[in-house]
């Protein structure tokens, strides 16, 4: 969900209609509720709606019936002895009881409501203080962290008993009410630069670095990289930016932006950790309808479940893809690569490689040995001998001397004339098979994933 989601009149709207909650509406009233934000939010009106004026109509007061034009009243009837008269009496002063004792507990809860948003509104003022940042700045963090950004998923989850609870600080606090998240803050720290520590313990204000430094930080970082900073303390410093947005809740395009960035860099060290992780993260991101570059990262996902050779998950990703992404060029690329792979087209998978979009090319480096390998094996029963440039040019090797490495790499060094220079060297087919088809069994077989989703 955009930073633009949660404006601060629905914000009171939903605090007023969770005060007017009963036992008896709670259940049809969450319900309605969820689904008008829902609705909100998919017709993109949440900034636009006047919620003071929205009403649920499970909240409205129940008609009583009329009979004839006029309120039925409920007769008593008539006591008929002192024992009866007496249990009339003990039933009416007990639903009185009930009445005003529900309409006190709503009545603190309303309160409660109020003193959280004046605690909220209270803490936004002193950090702005804090910070003493131009109004354009100070606005421009709090637009990227809504204090309410997470209610969403509190009200949605409303059912759930795990986010149910009182407040220990609050004796009043109905374990019917939803527990409101208040571990969402916003930094103080000014520092551009901080090393990645996991969190232990509850994070502090003075520690985390508000919104407008984040900005900062990811277009040094940018800059630092572009300039070959050793790629260790890139990290480090990438993972220490997308730890002080998670804890404030930040989920926007910058956001988008920092990940897509770190998920590329890690590709091109090699880094599958930590291409994986933000590739689960911008999978989240993307399905909250922030926009960035889905297409790009559609085909980064179809060959990395090429590399794992899952293929009943690759086959239901696929089919859900849109129009749009099957459109987009770098998606088609990948769709292709799929279809060499399965027809066993390694003429045109090899030149898929070599012009492989953006990072695909990175990705594509960690299974092209396994693919040459079999490759390799195929020629090897269909020709009796093979050049090493021949190899060279149709499996996309960098040089002649990397083609040798590989065939060394998996125990073939059956030449015919291994005194040649690479130039000149012929492969012995009929000896190379048995060697290549060893090695892929003993390589390839089993696929592992560091840090795969």
């Amino acid at each position: 969900m955009s930073s633009e989601t949660w404006p601060p009149q629905l914000k009171e709207w939903v605090a007023t209609c969770l005060g007017q909650m009963t036992d008896a509406n709670r259940a049809e009233a969450q319900t309605e509720l969820r689904q008008v934000i829902a609705d909100a939010f998919t017709a993109k009106t949440l900034w636009t709606t006047d919620w003071a004026g929205v009403q649920l109509q499970s909240l409205l007061p129940k008609p009583t019936p009329v009979v004839n034009g006029l309120k039925r009243k409920m007769a008593e009837p008539a006591a008929t002895s002192k024992k009866a008269k007496k249990s009339s009496a003990q039933k009416s002063t007990s639903a009185t009881t009930w009445d005003l004792g529900d309409q006190a507990t709503l009545n603190r809860r309303a309160e409660r409501f109020q003193r959280e948003h004046e605690i909220e509104r209270q803490k936004n003022l002193r950090s702005q203080q804090q910070q003493q940042q131009p109004q354009s700045q100070q606005g421009a963090a709090l637009k990227a962290n809504p204090q309410g950004a997470h209610l969403f998923n509190r009200i949605w989850r409303a059912d759930s008993p795990s986010t149910h609870g009182s407040n220990p600080d609050d004796p009043e606090a109905d374990p019917n009410v939803p527990n409101w998240d208040r571990h969402t803050i916003v930094g103080t720290n000014q520092g551009m630069f901080k090393d990645y520590l996991r969190l232990t313990s509850e994070p502090k204000p003075e520690l985390i670095r508000p919104y407008p430094v984040l900005q900062q930080t990811f277009n040094e970082l940018k800059s630092r990289w572009q300039s070959k900073c050793p790629y260790n303390w890139i990290c480090n410093q990438l993972k220490s930016l997308r730890q002080d947005l998670t804890v404030q809740r930040i989920k926007n395009e910058f956001t988008v932006l920092v990940y897509e960035m770190h998920a590329r860099i890690a590709l091109e060290t090699a880094d599958m950790v930590e291409y994986n992780q933000c590739q689960a993260a911008l999978k989240n991101l993307y399905e909250l309808g922030i926009p960035g570059n889905v297409e790009e990262f559609t085909a980064y996902r179809i060959l990395m479940l090429l590399h794992g050779r899952n293929k009943s998950e690759l086959n239901l990703y696929v089919g859900q893809l849109t129009p749009k992404q099957k459109a987009a060029e770098v998606v088609q690329h990948a769709l292709r690569v799929q279809r060499a792979l399965s027809i066993g087209n390694y003429h045109a998978l090899f030149q898929l490689y070599l012009d492989a979009p953006n990072m695909g090319g990175y990705i594509m480096d960690h299974f092209m040995d396994r693919e040459r390998a079999k490759a390799l094996m195929i020629m090897s029963k269909a020709y009796r001998t093979l050049s090493l440039r021949f190899l060279y040019n149709e499996m996309a090797f960098d040089s002649l001397g990397h083609a040798r490495e590989f065939l060394a790499a998996h125990g073939v060094s059956a030449f015919t004339n291994p005194n040649s220079p690479d130039t000149e060297k012929i492969l012995d087919c009929k000896t190379a098979f048995p060697l290549i088809s060893q090695a892929y069994e003993e390589k390839y077989r089993k696929v592992q994933i560091k840090g795969a989703v």
